[in-house]
């Protein structure tokens, strides 16, 4: 008799913790999501009842899955996956150009932020430190990295600073890995969160300050390329999206491939600490949303409210976040191994389809920072015209209120993209069809509990800060 596709008990194990997640985001309240740094404006809640919402961008995800599941050939999902067209290389003068540009910025960063009360502009939308990172980095640099290619490599002040200095070139541990670099992410989200660096020229310039410290310091000990290769955190963010996007930088220069096809490559993530750092990049962006919700607020406040510091709070909530996110992945990968009735173990099953969580941080990266980006944009070309003495009054674009959608229309495509990735992988991984579907189930469900929490929280209206 041919087996089910669907293993017998794995729906009655799965539905009522996605049914639990439902449950607990659409009786919250409406609050004001945080946006990285500058605080965005508020957008619009979605008109219709927050369960049908959630349960449709749920189901959205779900029947692409099915859809995907159908497209059986090969050959066919081998011809998407390795698509390309070479692209003439940009050439020297614009690395150099690039650096350039990079090393300006760090300098105008620093010393407006650091000089702000001196020069009088220590209003956040007048300085042009707090544009420049939050605007022109998190923002568009980011937002580049995976909608265009990551060219931060040639734009990296610091890894142009600190080679200049010489190294002692010792080894690098293998036992660290990359979670120096997933300590450094989780501790710059948290830092976003719980100090005013947004508002604050000065400590956000002594934070790029001791960044770039780190940055050295690391690079002197281990090496240029061995410390931006395995521990530094934004390095490793950047090249992570830069998986995502059509444009990359290979052995033989530049190549335009189908957006999200450079996540299916395999080896890119060959241990359980990249695997940490796919999850981290997937976590940060929820855990700076939801933050500024009603629900957090619930919960957090009484903490507060009897003596227990806020910083604690925030940091308990953010070691427990990653660590369920975590968990939850690893579980995925689990079932997958037990799904598909296979022995390949659940650390390699867990490598192999990390990658496709990074279209998921992808669209949630976008749908959070988009608005932002758009609104703040003519503010840091004004500022950056005369960044020691800005206009009084720079301007500030009005978003249409139609951005919000494609806030949720770019967290939907990521985890269709997602999808797709996780189905490529699992052809690439088992030669049997049905082994090849089952495995995915685990992961799946991940994603459909990543999406629900992740449409609920842009669906929040934004404007107000986190407490602490």
């Amino acid at each position: 008799m041919r087996r089910s596709l669907v293993p017998a008990g794995f729906a009655r194990r799965a539905l009522p913790a996605v049914a639990a997640l439902v449950a607990a985001v659409a009786t919250a309240d409406r609050a004001a999501a945080h946006a990285g740094g500058i605080r965005s404006a508020a957008r619009e809640t979605v008109s219709v009842p927050t369960w049908l919402f959630l349960a449709t961008g749920g189901a959205v995800v779900g029947a692409s899955f099915l859809l995907a599941s159908a497209v059986t050939d090969r050959a066919y999902i081998r011809r998407i996956d390795t698509w390309g067209r070479s692209l003439p290389d940009a050439g020297r003068a614009a690395a150099l150009a690039a650096r350039a540009v990079g090393l300006v910025a760090l300098a105008v960063t620093l010393v407006t932020g650091l000089g702000a009360e001196s020069l009088g502009v220590t209003d956040p939308l007048r300085n042009a430190a707090v544009l420049i990172v939050w605007v022109g980095w998190w923002g568009l640099v980011v937002l580049s990295a995976y909608l265009l290619g990551n060219s931060w490599p040639a734009v990296d002040p610091f890894r142009a600073v600190a080679g200049v200095f010489p190294s002692l070139d010792r080894d690098y541990p293998d036992r660290l890995g990359t979670w120096p670099a997933v300590a450094g992410l989780l501790a710059l989200v948290y830092l976003e969160v719980v100090t005013p660096l947004a508002d604050d020229p000065t400590a956000l310039s002594l934070l790029v300050l001791g960044y770039l410290g780190v940055s050295t310091a690391g690079s002197v000990v281990f090496g240029v390329d061995d410390w931006f290769r395995e521990a530094d955190a934004v390095s490793r963010l950047l090249a992570a999206y830069g998986r995502v996007a059509p444009v990359a930088r290979t052995d033989d220069g530049l190549r335009l491939r189908l957006p999200g096809m450079g996540l299916t490559e395999a080896g890119w993530v060959d241990g359980r600490d990249d695997v940490g750092f796919v999850v981290a990049v997937v976590f940060v962006t929820t855990y700076d949303g939801f933050v500024g919700t009603a629900l957090w607020a619930a919960v957090a406040r009484p903490l507060v409210g009897v003596g227990v510091p806020a910083l604690l709070v925030y940091l308990a909530a953010m070691l427990a976040g990653y660590g369920l996110f975590l968990w939850l992945y690893l579980a995925s990968a689990r079932a997958a191994r037990r799904t598909a009735d296979t022995y390949v173990a659940p650390g390699e099953l867990a490598r192999r389809f990390a990658p496709s969580l990074l279209a998921i941080a992808a669209g949630y990266h976008l749908a959070h920072n988009l608005g932002t980006a758009l609104s703040l944009s003519p503010t840091l070309a004004t500022v950056l015209t005369a960044p020691l003495s800005p206009p009084a009054s720079p301007p500030v674009l009005l978003v249409p209120g139609w951005v919000g959608g494609v806030g949720v229309a770019a967290v939907l495509g990521g985890h269709l993209l997602a999808v797709w990735v996780a189905h490529a992988t699992a052809y690439d991984l088992f030669p049997d069809r049905l082994q090849a579907i089952r495995s995915q189930y685990g992961v799946t469900v991940a994603m459909v509990a990543y999406t629900m929490a992740s449409l609920w929280i842009v669906s929040r209206p934004g404007g107000a800060p986190p407490f602490v």
